[in-house]
């Protein structure tokens, strides 16, 4: 079986497409994501897909323009609408993981803008196996040993069960180029040192080790998938939800098996919109849950503040963490990761464009803005304008538009010179607004920035 074929047996085993979508490739120029976009050409007339491209700019690099231009390059030989989104990854964590956010947040804000509904990315068995080995590196459950899931969400992976080796064969076959990324070389990354010293040193012991540990990846896979069917199951038949917190009862959750426990704890804490806590996360809540005597005090986890008494477990949104300062990327994305946002920057001409009505975007006129955005958590003594109406303090803002005291932080204050022209996902401000002169605009929109796959 050729890599097409096989390339086609992942899609049709995993129900990647059904035929007809719109899908996003995401391409960085390097091989794995050049034969993804090529194999999916090449299918595309079969499957009747309708191919859009994104290259996303990092920025890490002095030379990641190179990148963009093969990619802009590659996509007009083919034929495909292409497009490059920079993105800012100066946030909170290692530059890996800060990348990562905003990588994703970028691809999805795409696929909402083109309307595409499966998000293609090109991590083959070599990424899967070296996740596994990572994680399993780390001291991990079956949750980490799953590894990178086929398909989540959008998100699809036709190449996951393709060699790396296979990719780069076919590509030179083909007479195709890619581009190396140096940071794959760098070994004060872990990934890089499993990658090349590693998995080489295991692959003289068991030559198949990548299969192996794809074998393992897909079995533990397997076990997750029916511990979350049964917990949701467990959650639906004991849990109480009220409007901004769940109960559940005690004694049920220490009559259950502890890791079926944790998953009923975990998938409860997501439910209230504070994002899916690790496995480990759950376990160490449950343990301190299910204690004798129970803990006395209100605690907290993640974003979740949990109450045990009477016999019950009380779980609750805590306050979110505040928007840390930083500069936004115009046009590009972006990432919050603080409070689980992003917020997607674009500049079109004004001609034809409709002004959005829903608090989740805003449209600036780009020639009336008196300089650079930014975005900050709210300060003592702020101010702000709303469009329509005269300035006032922003604390009586907040109140009259009855934003819960605990949200307020967690707001994003978009401000040009620290003035506050937008509090995003609520209300706009009176600066630079579209009118019939406007000749450009800056177009900015709120996103949750969901977390992203469990992949690199």
């Amino acid at each position: 079986m050729n890599v097409l074929d096989r390339v086609r047996d992942t899609i049709r085993r995993h129900a990647m497409l059904a035929g007809g979508e719109r899908v996003l490739v995401a391409v960085s120029g390097g091989a794995d994501s050049v034969a993804l976009l090529h194999a999916l050409q090449a299918l595309a007339p079969e499957l009747r897909l309708r191919l859009h491209v994104l290259h996303v700019d990092h920025r890490l690099r002095p030379d990641s323009g190179r990148d963009a231009a093969f990619v802009t390059a590659l996509g007009a030989r083919l034929g495909v609408e292409t497009a490059v989104a920079a993105v800012d990854v100066a946030a909170a964590g290692s530059p890996e993981e800060a990348a990562r956010h905003a990588r994703y947040a970028a691809l999805e804000a795409h696929a909402a803008r083109i309307g595409a509904t499966r998000i293609a990315v090109g991590h083959t068995a070599d990424d899967q196996a070296e996740t596994v080995l990572m994680r399993l590196l780390e001291g991990t459950g079956p949750r980490g040993l799953a590894g990178i899931p086929p398909v989540r969400g959008r998100i699809v992976r036709p190449l996951i069960e393709l060699r790396r080796a296979d990719v780069v064969e076919t590509l030179r076959a083909a007479g195709e180029t890619w581009i190396e990324d140096p940071s794959n070389e760098d070994r004060r990354f872990v990934r890089n040192r499993i990658r090349h010293d590693v998995l080489p040193a295991l692959a003289r012991a068991t030559p198949d080790v990548v299969a192996a540990l794809c074998r393992t990846a897909r079995l533990a896979r397997e076990t997750v998938d029916a511990l979350e069917r049964a917990a949701a199951i467990e959650l639906e038949r004991v849990a109480v939800a009220g409007a901004d917190e769940i109960t559940l009862p005690l004694g049920r959750l220490r009559e259950l098996p502890r890791p079926l426990a944790a998953e009923v704890l975990r998938q409860a804490a997501a439910r209230l919109g504070g994002g899916a806590p690790l496995r480990a996360w759950a376990h160490r809540g449950l343990r301190r849950i299910v204690a004798d005597p129970p803990p006395r005090r209100p605690f907290r986890l993640g974003r979740v503040r949990i109450d045990v008494g009477s016999g019950r477990v009380r779980l609750g949104s805590a306050a979110p963490a505040a928007v840390a300062a930083r500069a936004l990327v115009v046009p590009g994305t972006t990432a919050l990761p603080e409070v689980e946002q992003a917020l997607a920057a674009r500049v079109v001409d004004a001609g034809g464009y409709v002004v959005p009505r829903d608090t989740a975007r805003v449209a600036f006129d780009a020639d009336r803005l008196e300089g650079p955005l930014a975005v900050r958590a709210r300060r003592r003594g702020d101010r702000f304008a709303p469009f329509g109406s005269p300035e006032r303090r922003l604390k009586e803002f907040l109140i009259h538009a009855k934003v819960p005291r605990w949200r307020r932080d967690a707001l994003p204050l978009v401000t040009v010179a620290d003035d506050i022209v937008w509090v995003a996902g609520v209300r706009r401000g009176a600066a630079a607004p579209v009118t019939p002169a406007t000749r450009r605009i800056v177009e900015l929109t709120l996103l949750p920035l969901a977390s992203p796959p469990p992949d690199r």
